[in-house]
């Protein structure tokens, strides 16, 4: 089986190079190149590659965007990231854009053939930099959705007068001014403002301000 590939990198050099050593293996063939992110769309559409080798910083459209796009149009074609980027910056989006591989331009030949190999077959090539970035990502995402649900669970303890009194907190009401949209005794606020501040587990009402904007409810 033959992997036919597009280079996509708007370096001339960086494509010749990648040409000569990519020609030399049987099972790989460059089927066509392009130096910016529409020719990059413009040569898919037109050779049907099976990989596309793509930089990211391109003219008129970058690597992401036109990652992103393909994935709409040609979902079985894959793409490995190609880059001398390593941040969240690059790495994240490029992931989230549909790549099946990230890779810095500094990779020996050698290991980069390994990978396009790999990549055909099903697996996710990411250099160790683009690795931990990723892993890092999903441990904040999960712990942040954690937190999420932690603070649904917590709001729902409130009882609808409690909410209604976090609510005029977020917005900057003091126990008086409660006391009187309320229509209920200043006694009654702070009663009430203190079972909010337990159920939510905050120290102070400030707390409990920022936690209530924060959850749309100011």
């Amino acid at each position: 089986m033959t992997i036919k590939l597009l280079l996509a990198d708007d370096h001339a050099m960086v494509r010749k190079g990648l040409q000569m050593f990519l020609s030399t293996q049987s099972d790989l063939r460059i089927v066509g190149e392009a130096s910016n992110g529409q020719e990059a769309i413009d040569r898919t559409n037109e050779l049907s590659p099976d990989m596309i080798l793509m930089d990211l910083h391109m003219p008129i459209m970058n690597g992401i965007e036109v990652t992103k796009q393909l994935k709409q149009t040609h979902p079985n074609v894959k793409v490995i990231v190609l880059t001398s980027f390593s941040d969240d910056d690059h790495v994240l989006p490029a992931i989230r854009a549909g790549a099946k591989g990230y890779l810095l331009k500094d990779i020996e030949p050698d290991e980069l053939v390994r990978a396009i190999r790999r990549v055909w077959q099903g697996q996710v090539e990411l250099h160790p930099d683009a690795a931990v970035r990723l892993m890092n990502l999903l441990s904040t995402e999960e712990a942040e959705a954690n937190d999420e649900d932690a603070s649904a669970s917590r709001l729902a303890e409130l009882t609808r007068r409690e909410m209604e009194v976090l609510r005029l907190i977020a917005a900057g009401k003091s126990n008086k001014e409660i006391g009187d949209l309320l229509t209920i005794t200043e006694k009654t606020v702070k009663t009430h403002v203190s079972h909010v501040l337990d159920k939510l587990g905050f120290a102070d009402r400030t707390q409990a301000a920022i936690f209530a904007v924060k959850h749309g409810l100011d």
